[in-house]
């Protein structure tokens, strides 16, 4: 392993490093009370007193991985929000360019519509024009 490893591992596994050690110091001082040569009203004293240390010790601990706890959550909170904004931000532009681009798209649909309806009237109105010449009548012309 590289020291890379080392130091990746140190900074991730500290509270469970840490609740090891507590652990193992807790069996160790139960075992030195069990087998050290005292009475059992000064063993049970001894038990009681290595009982609350330990106790304590881990209501520190407890209060200080809430601690550590509380200041990542935070920091992660205000990037998530921050990145949120950056988000919203960014989609709101892009959706007024989009906004944009169908105002102008429309706009020329709008305009090639108009040019239909225009050259269509102009077209009916020729079409109407020769219908009422052809429709006239031929007072001196036959035909065979």
């Amino acid at each position: 392993m590289g020291q890379d490893d080392y130091r990746r591992d140190s900074g991730e596994s500290i509270s469970t490093r840490l609740t090891y050690l507590l652990i193992g110091g807790g069996i160790g001082a139960i075992l030195a009370l069990l087998f050290a040569p005292k009475s059992g009203q000064e063993l049970r004293g001894d038990i009681a007193d290595a009982t609350r240390k330990g106790i304590d010790r881990s209501r520190e601990a407890a209060q200080q991985l809430g601690d550590r706890a509380g200041e990542y959550y935070e920091a992660t909170r205000g990037r998530a929000a921050e990145l949120y904004s950056q988000a919203a931000e960014r989609v709101g532009e892009v959706a007024q360019s989009a906004r944009d681009a169908a105002a102008r798209q429309g706009g020329t649909l709008t305009a090639a519509i108009d040019a239909g309806k225009k050259a269509y009237q102009e077209e009916k109105r020729k079409t109407e024009m020769s219908g009422r010449i052809d429709a006239a009548p031929n007072y001196g012309e036959k035909t065979n």
